[in-house]
């Protein structure tokens, strides 16, 4: 995602006209239609800015919060909403619907608007056009995966529109979104076909692989594996493969690689420019973190199986409980951060060792990471973050890396899934995808990767655990979790952290805030209270 930064003095004032808060806000500003759209450099500063509204880190961040994967221990939006007992007043709920919105807002005035740039040709016309259908389409996605049917409408809507408009059936959203994003991929060019100064842009690949999420959400597994071939046997939508090395995916040097189908492009250096920052509250404080605001829970840890490819709790896996982190899946220690991992502080070039366990050192220097239990500003779950670390950032962890969407992995993933619900997962299947994928993480023992012969139901629990070690701490999680029904599992009950606690309890682990997850109700979001009470014809999701 480009972001350009122009010098212009309309851009202080432009935030205003496009950046609504809520729905039923109208733009006023004293720019108009009629005198802004002078020239291209100008229209490309609003797309830019649709392109911002897209989704940001605290998105990707904030929805890893909601899933199993991480324990938000100082309080929050997403610790109520995981605790069962938040409202339709809450503010993560509102911000959604806001945010998006006023996205589909900029989109549209855009799209009204960018004819009148003069001397603009027909067919960059087409593909910025092109570009900002593709950003509303994944917005009104964003909409309908968390409120289900949802207010839709394909063109600027006024201010006393905007109080009388009802909810449109999700199927029909969805639908629309599939349309959208068959049409824009026969226009869009290929990620190969940008310069390089327009890295980041929305592609043919982007919109092929989205179209394959959204199907994958519904369980279409026809239409997934449709998409996900476009991609893996042909490149007339773009040339796709998997980055060498996982952990440096995550890293500076993993830029724009390969992998990369749909990013959010950020910009390191001084404030002016476009960074991140979540990772301040993420990471030890040896590193440069602040406070450990959330962190991977034993439940995530635990779900790492062994080189061998059995999980830790099959019997003949080698797992050894005095040390647990010893053999693992190479992607437990690019992504977490335990008990004597080591690691880079931000600004230096050698690594030191990291102590999170009460006892495992006398030195004062790097006591600040050790588990203190409730009100400390250390770890809340034994863990820290390690994946999306950004060792280059500047003061309070500005990064200008840039945080991927969707990848090739995913699009790899998504076809063994659908190939294995289908009855078709087979051993090409299998070293198409969950093969290629175990080998780039670094496995080398054939029980990890040779093919299975296994059920159906234990395929899939295989691929399901493949998904949350290849993506966990990339903000998937809750969206699978959700579609498979696995929340009222693991969403109720008391998730854990390290076992640094007392051992007549929970063998030791620690026992973190009890979570409640209703099926009856939690499967979707309220409707703001905020929205409920400016628009009448808006009806409430069941049980709120």
């Amino acid at each position: 995602m480009k972001i350009k930064l122009l010098k212009y003095s309309i851009v202080l004032l432009l935030f205003p006209f496009f950046s609504c808060s809520k729905l039923n806000l109208a733009p006023t500003n004293e720019f108009t239609e009629l005198n802004y759209w002078t020239t291209l450099s100008k229209a490309d500063y609003v797309l830019n800015t649709a392109y911002a509204q897209m989704f940001n880190s605290s998105s990707m961040i904030d929805n890893e919060f909601l899933s199993d994967n991480v324990f938000e221990g100082r309080g929050g939006d997403e610790s109520e909403i995981v605790a069962g007992v938040a409202n339709a007043s809450i503010g993560r709920f509102a911000n959604e619907w806001s945010s998006c919105y006023s996205g589909i807002k900029t989109c549209h005035v855009f799209m009204a608007n960018v004819g009148n740039v003069p001397g603009i040709s027909d067919s960059l016309k087409k593909q910025m056009i092109a570009q900002a259908r593709f950003i509303r389409a994944f917005l009104y996605f964003r909409l309908a995966n968390w409120f289900g049917d949802v207010p839709f409408f394909t063109q600027d809507i006024s201010l006393d529109e905007s109080k009388t408009i009802a909810r449109t059936p999700y199927a029909q959203v969805i639908s629309f979104v599939h349309s959208e994003l068959d049409d824009i991929a026969t226009i869009l060019p290929t990620k190969q076909q940008y310069t390089l100064s327009d890295g980041g842009r929305i592609t043919r690949g982007a919109a092929i692989a989205l179209n394959a999420r959204v199907y994958l959400y519904d369980n279409d597994w026809q239409n997934v594996v449709k998409y996900c071939e476009m991609l893996i046997n042909s490149t007339t939508y773009g040339s796709y493969s998997l980055y060498p090395d996982y952990a440096s995916l995550f890293k500076p040097q993993g830029q724009n690689s390969s992998e990369d189908i749909l990013d959010m492009q950020y910009a390191p250096g001084a404030a002016s420019t476009r960074n991140w920052s979540n990772m301040l509250d993420l990471i030890p404080i040896t590193c440069g973190g602040r406070v450990n605001q959330a962190a991977p829970t034993q439940e995530l840890v635990d779900s790492y199986i062994m080189l061998d490819g059995l999980p830790i709790t099959a019997s003949g896996s080698g797992y050894d409980p005095d040390n647990p982190y010893v053999g693992r899946d190479p992607r437990l220690e690019a992504t977490i951060v335990h008990n004597l991992s080591s690691m880079v502080q931000r600004g230096a070039t050698t690594a030191h060792l990291i102590y999170t366990k009460p006892g495992s050192t006398n030195d004062p220097n790097f006591t600040p990471d050790i588990y203190v239990g409730g009100g400390g500003n250390s770890t809340t779950t034994g863990y820290y973050y390690r994946k999306l670390y950004d060792s280059s950032a500047l003061d309070g962890m500005a990064s200008g890396m840039n945080l991927m969407l969707i990848r090739y992995a995913d699009v790899l993933l998504m076809e063994a899934e659908a190939k294995n619900e289908l009855g078709q997962m087979d051993a090409t299947v299998w070293n198409n995808t969950v093969k290629t994928i175990r080998i780039r993480a670094g496995f080398t023992a054939s029980g990890a990767l040779d093919f299975p012969s296994v059920s159906q139901d234990s395929m899939r629990s295989i691929i399901r655990n493949e998904r949350r070690s290849e993506f966990a701490l990339e903000g998937t999680r809750i969206f699978d979790i959700r579609r498979w029904k696995l929340s009222e599992s693991v969403l109720n009950g008391y998730p854990h952290g390290a076992q640094f606690g007392d051992p007549t309890i929970d063998n030791g682990f620690l026992r973190l805030t009890k979570r409640t997850f209703n099926p009856q109700r939690d499967y979707l979001w309220p409707i703001p209270q905020s929205q409920m009470d400016l628009d009448p014809n808006l009806t409430q999701n069941p049980n709120y």
